[in-house]
C-alpha cells in the first residue's frame, strides 16, 4: 500500500541516465532560483517599515527608498562576487567550498552550518509570509495560519520529491506571472500619480515618534536585508544547470539581480505615494488595494500571486539546501545518506530533512514572520562574509589575471557583510539571533564528530594496494561453528536448524529458559525431532537472553578456540501487516545489537513469511516452504 501511494505521489523511479534531462536551462532556472530574492518585495519593505513607521511616522517612506537603494547596491556587490565564485567553483557548494578551501575546514563548516540554517529559515519565513498575504485578505483564516503553513510544506515536499524537471514545470510559471503583475501594478500606480492621485493620510500617534538615529536606520536596514537571501542559491546549484552550466548560472544570477532591482526598487519608491501601515497587513496587498481598488479582480490576483511567489521562494531552498548538504555529505561532515539521489534523481533525504526542521520552526514560532526573520538573516550573512573572505584570500594568494580588482570587490563585500552580521547580532539579539549564535557552534561540533567518525572508519577498513596480493580468500584460517537460539519448537526454529546443517557440521541448538517446567517441555518436544543436533539449555533467573549465550560461547563446555567463527542463526517470522509487529516481542533485535559487538560472531536471520490472518483461518493447512 505504501509503495502504491508513493508511486502515485512521487512517480516511478528514473534511471541514472535520465539525470541530464532533469537539469534546467536559463528559462526554468531563473524562476526556480530567483523566486526567493524576487519574493522579498512582498515582505522586506514591510519589515523595514515595521521598524521605522512607529518611530518616525511618514518620514519612514522616504527612508525606505534610501535603505532599499543601499540593499540593491549590496546586491550588486554580491552578484559580482558570486559570478567569480561560479567561475572558480563550478561543481557547486558555494560558501562552504570557498571558505573550506581558502580559509580552513572550520570556516567551511561554519559557512555550511550558517547557510543550512539560512535555507531552513527561507522555507519557514517564505511560507509564513505567504500565508500572511492570504490572511491579510481573508481574516477568517487567521486562526489556521500554522496549519496552512504545514499543509504547504507537505505539498512542497511532494512536489520536489517528484524530481527537478517536474518541480520546475510546476513552480516556474507563477514566478513569471508575479513579475508581470508587479510591473503592471507599478505602471498603473505611476499612471495614477501622474493624473493627480492623492492617498488617504495615515494616522500616526505623535507621542510615539522618536528622533531618526543611526541605530534605527541600521536596524531597519538589517530587516530589509532579507531581500538578499537566495543569491547564493545559484552558486550552490551550478551542477543542476545544463551545459555550459557555469555560463548559464552566471546569466541567471545577473537576470535575478536585474529583476530584484526593478521589482524591489520600484515597490520601495512607489510606497512613498501609496503609504501603508505595516500593522494593517501585507504591504504589497495594501498597495494593490490602493492602486486597483479593494475587491477588484487585480487586487485578488496580486494577493494570490503574492501568496504563490512567497511559497515558491521556499522552493529556492529546496534546490539550494539538498545540493549544499550533498556536497557536505561527500566531504564527510554530515551523514552520507544525504549525498544520495532518490527515485526521481533528487536529493530526497535532504528534501525531507529540510521540510521537517522548517515545519518544526513554524510550529514553535507560531508562523510569526517577524520572529523568524530575526533568525533568518544572520545565518545567510555569516555565509556571505565567509564566502567573500575566502574569495578575497584566493585572489591575493593566487594573483591571477585582474586579481587586484577581484580582491577589492570581494574584500569590500566581506567588510560590508561582516558589518551587517554584527549589526544583526546586536539589534536582534533578543529577537532570536542568540539561538543561531548557539546553534552554529553546536552544529560545528556535531559535524566535526561526524567527520572524525568517517575518518576513523575509513582508516580501520582501508587495505593498501600493495597488501592485496598477499591476502588470500581461499584459506583455512576460519572454522565455522553454528548456534541456533530457539525459544520453542516451531516452523521457524526447524527451518533455522535445517539451514544450519547446510553450512556446517558443527551445529548446536541453544535455549534460555526461566524454569524447570519449561525446559522439560522443550526437551520432550525436541527429542521428537529425530536429529543429532545437540540441545543446550541454560537457566536465566533474571530473564536475560544475550548474556547466557555469550557465556556459553566463551565457556570450556563449548570448546571455543580463538580464530573460530560463530554463526548465530536467528529464527524470525515476518508478519503481513505492519501493525502486527507491535503484537510480538522483538528479541531478535536485541540479540543482533549485542552480538554484532563481537567480531568473531556472524549474525544470520532465517525468515519465515506468514500469510494473512484471513487466509490462514479459511485455509488451515499450508506447507512449510
Amino acid at each position: 500500500m505504501f509503495k502504491d501511494l508513493k508511486r502515485v505521489l512521487i512517480g516511478r523511479p528514473l534511471k541514472n541516465e535520465a539525470l541530464h534531462g532533469e537539469k534546467f536551462g536559463i528559462l526554468w532556472g531563473l524562476p526556480i532560483l530567483s523566486s526567493d530574492a524576487i519574493s522579498s518585495v512582498a515582505y522586506a519593505g514591510q519589515e523595514i517599515l515595521f521598524v521605522l513607521f512607529p518611530a518616525v511616522g511618514m518620514l519612514a517612506f522616504k527612508q525606505l527608498t534610501f535603505i532599499s537603494a543601499g540593499i540593491i547596491a549590496l546586491l550588486a556587490i554580491l552578484t559580482l562576487s558570486y559570478r567569480q565564485t561560479i567561475d572558480s567553483y563550478p561543481n557547486g557548494g558555494g560558501a562552504f567550498i570557498v571558505a573550506k578551501e581558502n580559509i580552513g575546514e572550520i570556516a567551511g563548516v561554519v559557512a555550511g552550518s550558517a547557510l543550512s540554517i539560512g535555507y531552513i529559515l527561507t522555507v519557514a519565513v517564505s511560507i509564513a509570509s505567504g500565508v500572511d498575504q492570504v490572511v491579510s485578505a481573508f481574516e477568517v483564516l487567521k486562526d489556521y495560519r500554522v496549519y496552512l503553513c504545514l499543509l504547504i510544506i507537505l505539498l512542497m515536499t511532494i512536489g520536489n520529491l517528484r524530481g527537478i524537471k517536474e518541480s520546475a514545470a510546476m513552480f516556474s510559471l507563477p514566478t513569471y506571472f508575479f513579475i508581470l503583475s508587479i510591473l503592471i501594478m507599478l505602471g498603473v500606480g505611476v499612471y495614477k500619480i501622474m493624473n493627480g492621485y492623492q492617498p488617504e493620510p495615515l494616522h500616526v500617534v505623535k507621542d510615539t515618534l522618536q528622533p531618526l538615529s543611526l541605530f534605527l536606520i541600521l536596524k531597519a536596514f538589517t530587516n530589509g536585508c532579507a531581500a538578499l537571501t537566495g543569491v547564493e542559491a545559484v552558486s550552490n546549484a551550478v551542477p543542476n544547470f545544463k551545459e555550459p552550466s557555469a555560463k548559464n548560472a552566471k546569466t541567471v544570477l545577473v537576470l535575478l539581480s536585474t529583476l530584484v532591482l526593478i521589482v524591489f526598487g520600484g515597490t520601495s519608491i512607489i510606497a512613498n505615494y501609496y503609504p501603508t501601515d505595516p500593522e494593517n497587513g501585507a504591504m504589497l496587498v495594501q498597495i494593490a488595494g490602493m492602486v486597483f481598488g479593494q475587491n477588484t479582480i487585480f487586487y485578488y490576483i496580486i494577493t494570490a500571486l503574492s501568496f504563490v511567489i512567497l511559497v515558491l521562494a521556499a522552493n529556492t531552498a529546496y534546490f539550494g539546501f539538498p545540493n549544499l548538504i550533498s556536497v557536505m555529505a561527500k566531504e564527510g561532515y554530515v551523514p552520507r545518506q544525504l549525498s544520495m539521489r532518490g527515485d526521481r534523481l533528487s536529493y530526497s533525504n535532504g528534501i525531507v530533512v529540510l521540510s521537517a526542521i522548517a515545519a518544526l520552526l513554524i510550529a514553535v514560532f507560531n508562523a510569526n514572520v517577524t520572529s523568524l526573520i530575526g533568525l533568518y538573516a544572520i545565518g545567510v550573512f555569516i555565509s556571505f562574509t565567509l564566502s567573500q573572505s575566502g574569495m578575497f584570500l584566493k585572489w591575493v594568494r593566487g594573483k591571477s589575471q585582474n586579481w587586484l580588482i577581484k580582491a577589492i570587490i570581494n574584500g569590500f563585500g566581506a567588510f560590508v557583510t561582516l558589518t551587517i552580521v554584527v549589526v544583526i547580532a546586536i539589534t536582534k539579539f533578543t529577537q532570536g539571533t542568540w539561538i543561531v549564535v548557539i546553534v552554529i557552534p553546536i552544529l560545528i561540533f556535531l559535524m566535526n564528530k561526524v567527520k572524525k567518525h568517517y575518518i576513523a572508519v575509513s582508516k580501520q577498513l582501508r587495505i593498501k594496494p600493495e597488501e592485496l596480493p598477499d591476502i588470500g580468500i581461499e584459506t583455512d584460517v576460519y572454522k565455522n561453528r553454528v548456534i541456533v537460539p530457539i525459544e520453542s519448537i516451531n516452523k521457524t526454529s526447524v527451518r533455522a536448524l535445517r539451514y544450519a546443517k547446510t553450512i556446517s557440521d558443527d551445529v548446536v541448538a541453544f535455549s534460555v529458559q526461566i524454569d524447570e517446567e519449561s525446559a522439560d517441555k522443550l526437551r520432550e518436544r525436541y527429542s521428537m525431532l529425530n536429529t543429532e543436533i545437540p540441545l543446550i539449555i541454560k537457566y536465566s533467573p533474571f530473564r536475560k537472553v544475550v548474556e547466557p549465550l555469550l557465556r556459553f560461547i566463551e565457556s570450556t563446555e563449548y570448546d571455543y578456540h580463538k580464530g573460530d567463527m560463530i554463526t548465530v542463526i536467528l529464527p524470525q517470522f515476518s508478519v503481513k501487516s505492519w501493525w502486527h509487529n507491535v503484537l510480538h516481542n522483538q528479541t531478535r533485535l536485541f540479540l543482533e545489537r549485542e552480538l554484532l559487538k563481537h567480531k568473531h560472531i556472524v549474525i544470520s536471520v532465517m525468515p519465515l513469511q506468514l500469510k494473512d490472518d484471513n487466509y490462514v483461518l479459511t485455509q488451515p493447512k499450508y506447507k512449510d516452504r
